[in-house]
């Protein structure tokens, strides 16, 4: 199956190389635009996804699920670029303007696979979905510059927490999924390298022929995002996650134009230069304001939005409490998972066994729970305390700012996780029945002993 999936992608790509020769594709500048053949860098990408994206794909179709259903997005994703890399190759670059709707489509499919990962948290291949949405914003090199190259590098880096997972998780069980995370990492290692080759500076555009336009029907620029709604079908991994890099893939789009509407502030408006202006009794003059175009009411339906405390399905949704002391889950069966969501000076208790709990953009939280057979998530939290009564194999913490874990006597055993977050501290049980509070490291050294990476946690005195 994987070989005729490998196969039918190298078919899909010679059928859009007609397709581009008979002027559906778009040619390139030059002699060779005449001919109706693709351009070089146009052949190169073609070679990325008949190569690494291919086998990806081939991969996910054996592992089936919502694996191959997020596969099929990022095909698409990868389709949707090829186009715009043949509009590139023979047309001159468009007004900053009329550039949003050509990469609009591109912008669509991010959100859609994004937005498929959120919808489906409670999917057993959750790490995979995970690994591909946090990477695939680096298909947006396309409006990066001068260095599309290392924006790529960090979109990859973003999946490494995921893929370990996954490895983790099958090193021992199942080779598929290993050689899944080797083909859909070097989709973006080769990526990097046509990049480096063909558009080092920028996507690189003809000199000559017409000036781009989207034509043929295609999407306007998406709008802004919608207001939060029910997390657990429509909202995107928290505030800081898809809506602000697609936010970022809006503002990177400006270019230049991006500072146009700053204003100057003349020397006698500056208080450093004219000190009879900190005297007034009136308001003072003000400065420009780069961000003040920028809605804030966008955030504000968030604090509005009803407390939710219910079950769906097999998925206990705890959502916008505030303030709300003594929640209790009681009613729980194992298939079930809890998931907290902006959750704020509020606490939780779960009773009885689980499958998983994800507590997600919380901030002074505490939660107590029995026993989870699977893996508690906090993630883009700030001053939360996790407490356990019974056992739990694995705790992830992962962009958060304070988090207080309590073990139990017989939790002694699980393992502890965590990226990109800082004040974690670990409490253990002693014989008297106190707790000691052990601070889990954030600073770390490597070397290399002359074959390997070498890694190890350091203290830092004061």
């Amino acid at each position: 199956m994987a070989e005729l999936a490998g196969l039918v992608q190298r078919l899909e790509v010679a059928v859009g190389r007609l397709e581009s020769m008979s002027g559906g594709g778009g040619g390139v500048s030059g002699p060779a635009a005449g001919s109706g053949a693709v351009s070089a860098y146009v052949e190169a990408y073609d070679g990325l996804i008949s190569g690494p994206v291919a086998q990806y794909a081939a991969l996910s179709q054996k592992i089936g699920g919502d694996v191959q259903k997020h596969a099929e997005m990022m095909k698409q994703a990868f389709s949707c670029q090829r186009q715009l890399l043949v509009t590139a190759s023979r047309s001159q670059k468009p007004s900053e303007s009329a550039l949003a709707p050509l990469l609009a489509p591109v912008s669509k499919v991010i959100q859609e696979v994004q937005a498929f990962r959120e919808k489906n948290r409670s999917s057993p291949l959750f790490n995979h979905l995970s690994a591909v949405s946090e990477s695939i914003p680096a298909l947006g090199w396309v409006a990066m510059a001068p260095k599309p190259g290392p924006f790529v590098k960090d979109m990859q880096d973003a999946a490494m927490f995921y893929t370990n997972r996954v490895l983790k998780d099958y090193k021992e069980k199942d080779k598929m999924h290993v050689d899944w995370v080797k083909a859909y990492l070097s989709i973006w290692t080769e990526l990097q390298a046509y990049i480096k080759q063909h558009h080092t500076t920028g996507l690189s555009w003809s000199k000559t022929g017409p000036v781009a336009s989207a034509s043929g029907g295609a999407p306007p620029p998406p709008g802004p995002p919608p207001p939060p709604m029910d997390f657990g079908e429509k909202s995107s991994g928290g505030d800081s996650g898809a809506v602000s890099r697609n936010a970022l893939f809006a503002s990177l789009n400006k270019g230049a134009d991006i500072t146009k509407g700053l204003k100057h502030v003349s020397d006698d408006k500056k208080t450093h230069k004219n000190p009879a202006l900190k005297t007034q009794t009136g308001p003072l003059p003000t400065g420009p304001k780069p961000f003040a175009s920028r809605p804030t009411a966008a955030a504000s339906p968030a604090r509005t939005l009803p407390p939710v405390l219910e079950l769906d399905g097999k998925k206990w949704k705890v959502e916008n409490q505030e303030g709300a002391q003594g929640l209790v889950i009681s009613d729980t069966e194992l298939k079930q998972v809890v998931y907290a969501f902006k959750c704020n000076n509020s606490t939780l208790q779960v009773k009885g066994k689980i499958n998983s709990i994800i507590v997600d953009n919380c901030k002074k939280m505490g939660l107590v729970f029995d026993d989870v057979v699977g893996i508690i998530e906090v993630i883009n939290c700030r001053d939360v305390k996790i407490q356990v009564m019974g056992k739990v194999p694995t705790i992830s913490i992962n962009k958060t700012d304070g988090c207080h874990v309590y073990l139990s006597k017989d939790s002694l055993a699980c393992e502890i996780i965590s990226a990109k977050s800082s004040e974690m501290n670990v409490l253990v049980p002693n014989k008297d029945g106190e707790y000691t509070e052990i601070p889990v490291p954030e600073q770390f050294k490597t070397i290399w002993d002359g074959s390997k990476l070498v890694t190890t946690a350091t203290e830092i005195a004061g």
